[in-house]
């Protein structure tokens, strides 16, 4: 079951959300899907580099909300919002609505998500990066950034081989049959020269113990995506690292190297 169900369709309901927020009828359910799809796939391909990890659409009273999920919100925004304005423009040729709203919700932790992480992975493969450093950096920060477990599998002529084949890397605990386990799953592709290479990503966040909000666009609970290990949150909400005595940014007394941003002072007389 583990390896044949998509982990996040096996969640939903659980410990995750849709991501089409819409009630249809028998009459407009298929042309409202067909439309989410039409949606997903041009923003897919229009903001190409735009680090986007998910898409998620709601319908509300005649008006669509399209909330764009990025770890680069300022390529999508561009400047003075002007690109964020023609890609609501496009969008309401395509879906023929005039009633259009676009939100960009930022990603603080890009390391965590398994589309941006595939994406990565099938970016430096295309710039003929070799396939094993790419995928061991991406599985090693991925670690870093407080993930319990990862596992990343490529199919295809890697390498540029004359005959495909598969090879997979893991490090940590991905227990896909555990509903309560956190699990992101993303399959993007790598167009090569010389073929296409599937990768499929596999992070675990961690345990989730009691109730969650099922809302994809909330971020909260233990979302570690918004929180590092290490980490403290004030509760004004700004983040506050813990550091070492006589670490703070200037450094120690004696050493002038820090400059006066933390106090160092200069005892060369």
């Amino acid at each position: 079951m583990g390896q044949k169900a998509n982990p996040i369709g096996n969640r939903l309901g659980i410990i995750r959300g849709w991501e089409s927020n819409w009630y249809g009828s028998k009459k407009d359910y298929a042309s409202k899907l067909i439309e989410d799809h039409k949606i997903r796939t041009y923003l897919n391909a229009r903001i190409n580099k735009g680090g986007i990890a998910k898409i998620v659409i709601e319908r509300t009273l005649g008006k669509l909300i399209v909330t764009i999920h990025t770890s680069k919100p300022g390529i999508i925004i561009g400047k003075g919002g002007g690109e964020v304005d023609r890609i609501k423009e496009e969008l309401k040729k395509l879906t023929g609505k005039e009633d259009v709203q676009i939100n960009i919700l930022e990603i603080r932790r890009p390391e965590l998500d398994a589309n941006i992480v595939g994406d990565t992975i099938a970016r430096q493969i295309e710039n003929r990066i070799n396939f094993k450093r790419a995928t061991k950096m991406a599985v090693a920060s991925t670690l870093r950034m407080g993930a319990e477990g990862i596992k990343v599998k490529l199919s295809g002529r890697l390498g540029g081989a004359e005959i495909a084949r598969s090879e997979e890397f893991k490090q940590g605990r991905v227990p896909l049959h555990t509903f309560r386990m956190d699990i992101d799953y993303a399959n993007v592709f790598a167009q090569t020269v010389y073929g296409k290479i599937g990768i499929k990503v596999w992070i675990c966040k961690g345990e989730v113990l009691g109730k969650r909000e099922l809302n994809p666009n909330f971020v909260g609970g233990k979302d570690m995506s918004d929180r590092r290990p290490g980490e403290e949150r004030r509760p004004g909400g700004d983040r506050r690292e813990d550091r070492r005595p006589g670490g703070d940014r200037g450094g120690r007394g004696g050493d002038n190297r820090g400059g006066n941003a933390g106090g160092g002072r200069d005892n060369r007389r």
